[in-house]
């Protein structure tokens, strides 16, 4: 799925979010609420309102609401129009009910920002925009078209005119920041969300390739016996038939070296051999790499110690370890000018790995933010024309970077690089104590058969 792909699939889904039960709900809250207060406002304090037409407002909301109710299952998700037309005849009822009880002059007129608020968490952005325009305007129009509050001695209630266009800014000025507000939260959130998706899926492959390779090694290492009694009968048979017998021997040698060959080639990925579970530093990071060596970039591999003395560490092949440095060295051959460097030290404490290329580099903006997810691209626009097919999302790094953190490892990214015009620089560094089996080599146990 391409980028273009992907966005129209999130766009599709973000239209379904809301379900008709959870603005049923809402809408209740909201009744009950103006209810409540026009009954305080006329019984307690006696204020002077238009009750009738007040009462039949409600009521409008109240018959909306069993329609929606009784017509439609309560976990009827809605389209966009249809959410959109229910919050639309929402802020209609609220800005006719303000309309009757004093305008902008009613502090309740606050309650005006609630419904562009949810549509800003569930809805597209032209249809937030939408809902937002028509609140503004009904904000606008209150402040000179109202039926205005009075006291039971017939005073009416205003606020100054300072104080009114005040609470006018205040409401127009909510509706914008409470709108973009929410908006950005509930993208990180969704995106944040897909994201972690992506990469226990990208795990989960990682995790069943090894595994798939362990039973091709298994089924190599058992059939090997097999396949050499076969190897050997059959040249025995070669030297004692002749004609077209000898050569049905030699087929089945044949054959048998080709079982052979292939049970090993699919076999290097993994094996269930507890032994070859364990693997140098040098051995698994080359693993790492292997997919990408072909894509005309060269990549350099160089494993030095810290110490003279200091061993090589012999660590477990995860898939979190392998996947994750697969991701940053695939991520360094797409930029890289013309190749990739790929630096190991190491010593008692901890292992390092340093991954720089020859191209331009990371955006300087853009540094603090890689490894979020959908980090639009790397390259500025003059290096988007160069490479006009990629459309990077940020996704790769993000999925390397959380999977190589499970593991114990820290991340940092920067800019230099050895070309003369600077390249991006990825160092990884484990605790070594996170990776070493914290067994001897000779007490990993015994090897464990396959279960079906």
């Amino acid at each position: 799925m391409d980028l273009a792909e992907f966005e129209m699939f999130q766009d599709q889904e973000r239209s379904n979010w809301v379900r008709l039960r959870t603005l049923v709900v809402l809408r209740w809250i909201a009744i009950a609420g103006q209810t409540t207060a026009l009954v305080v406002a006329v019984y307690s304090f006696g204020l002077r309102l238009e009750t009738g037409l007040a009462a039949m407002t409600i009521g409008a909301s109240v018959i909306a609401n069993l329609f929606s109710t009784f017509l439609f299952p309560e976990n009827r998700r809605l389209t966009e129009r249809q959410a959109m037309l229910m919050m639309i005849f929402d802020i209609l009822q609220l800005g006719l009910l303000l309309y009757l009880t004093g305008g902008l002059h009613n502090p309740f007129a606050l309650l005006m920002l609630a419904p562009v608020t949810i549509s800003a968490t569930v809805l597209h952005l032209r249809s937030t925009l939408a809902l937002g325009l028509v609140a503004v305007i009904i904000i606008t129009l209150l402040t000179k078209f109202y039926l205005p509050i009075r006291r039971p001695s017939g005073e009416i209630l205003e606020l100054p005119d300072l104080f009114g266009f005040g609470f006018w800014l205040a409401l127009v000025i909510g509706v914008v920041f409470l709108a973009v507000y929410a908006r950005q939260v509930t993208n990180e959130m969704h995106t944040m969300g897909e994201a972690l998706l992506a990469t226990q899926l990208a795990l989960a492959r990682e995790q069943k390739l090894t595994d798939l390779g362990g039973v091709v090694a298994a089924a190599a290492h058992e059939l090997g016996t097999p396949l050499a009694t076969i190897k050997l009968v059959s040249s025995e048979l070669m030297e004692e038939l002749e004609g077209d017998q000898a050569e049905d021997a030699a087929l089945i040698r044949q054959q048998a070296d080709r079982c052979r060959d292939i049970l090993r080639s699919m076999g290097r990925a993994g094996k269930d051999d507890l032994h070859l579970k364990r693997a140098p530093f040098e051995t698994v990071v080359s693993e790492a790499a292997e997919p990408h060596s072909n894509r005309g970039k060269m990549i350099e591999i160089l494993a030095e110690p810290d110490a003279p003395d200091e061993a090589q560490p012999l660590i477990w092949r995860r898939p979190e370890v392998i996947h994750g440095l697969r991701n940053l060295i695939q991520n360094a051959v797409d930029f890289a000018d013309s190749d990739v460097q790929v630096a190991l030290s190491w010593s008692a404490d901890e292992m390092r790995v340093r991954i720089s290329d020859d191209g331009a580099g990371f955006p300087p903006q853009l540094i603090g933010r890689i490894g979020d997810p959908f980090v639009s691209r790397r390259r500025d626009r003059d290096d988007r024309a160069q490479r006009p097919g990629y459309e990077g999302m940020g996704l790769g790094l993000f999925i390397a970077k959380t999977l190589l953190e499970r593991t114990g490892a820290r991340l940092s990214f920067a800019n230099g690089g050895r070309a003369p015009r600077g390249g991006a620089i990825v160092r990884v560094v484990w605790p070594r104590a996170a990776l070493e089996p914290s067994t001897s080599p000779g007490a990993l146990g015994e090897n464990r058969p396959f279960v079906a």
